[in-house]
């Protein structure tokens, strides 16, 4: 019966060895995939960021990044801690596999409180950084994220074309009598903001804020869902973790 019971607890080690090696082989793709997504958010679209107040949406990438390269270390971590079955290596493996939990969590729960608030932060400083920086001494990044944006997204002014008006640059000898910046034009030419006709501009309801606005929701949507959905998988790690490491015997000292 004693025979019995060993070998019936060795199969079942050998069982969660497996099933446990095979969520770290999917674990470690899974960091590659989150840091891919902060490193992408951060390097692509890091632009966008400078038009921002707030740093939660950068913050939530960069703990993405964090996260992500420490889930990659840690799945090959736990691929040895398995096959030498090594108590201590479990031990500080589970350490790491909550840490990486809460991590992401906070990423997922930053990624929510911004998407509560964006549209108000967008109301109250977008016209602003537009009109305030656009084309001044130090501001290049304002401004080619400005141009970059009024391209990319096929608009014109913070919430209409009309917001340019208020612009320090425009209302200087700078502009060379333009009345909306070259990146407003539906083809950009040399002075082609001189004439804010339809057919000449974009003329977009709601102005670059609705179109800003939905590109950061759709990328708060990935943060979060990575973030959070990462960590519910984590779950299942630590679950495998708890029972090899009482299912191995302790250690001599």
């Amino acid at each position: 019966m004693g025979a019995y019971d060993e070998k019936k607890e060795t199969c079942g080690t050998i069982c969660l060895k497996y099933l446990l090696f095979t969520f770290n082989f999917l674990f470690w793709l899974a960091g590659g995939a989150v840091m891919a997504v902060g490193v992408w958010t951060l390097v692509e679209k890091s632009d966008y960021i400078s038009l921002l107040s707030s740093s939660i949406y950068a913050a939530s990438a960069y703990i993405l990044v964090i996260a992500g390269a420490i889930v990659m270390v840690t799945g090959i971590l736990g691929c040895c801690a398995t096959f030498k079955e090594q108590r201590r290596l479990l031990r500080v493996y589970f350490v790491l596999l909550l840490c990486i939990f809460l991590l992401e969590i906070l990423a997922g729960v930053l990624a929510y409180i911004y998407y509560q608030q964006l549209n108000e932060e967008l109301k109250q400083n977008l016209k602003e950084t537009m009109v305030q920086r656009y084309q001044q001494p130090g501001e290049d990044r304002v401004t080619g994220a400005v141009d970059k944006l009024q391209q990319e997204f096929k608009c014109c002014g913070s919430n209409r074309s009309s917001d340019w008006q208020d612009s320090r640059w425009i209302r200087s000898s700078d502009s060379e009598g333009r009345v909306v910046p070259d990146s407003c034009c539906k083809t950009v030419t040399p002075l082609c903001g001189k004439r804010n006709h339809p057919s000449n501009i974009y003329l977009v309801e709601g102005g670059c804020i609705s179109k800003l606005e939905k590109f950061i929701l759709d990328h708060l949507r990935i943060i979060g869902a990575v973030g959070i959905g990462i960590a519910c998988v984590q779950v299942v790690g630590m679950v495998f973790t708890c029972c090899l490491y009482r299912s191995l015997k302790a250690e001599p000292y």
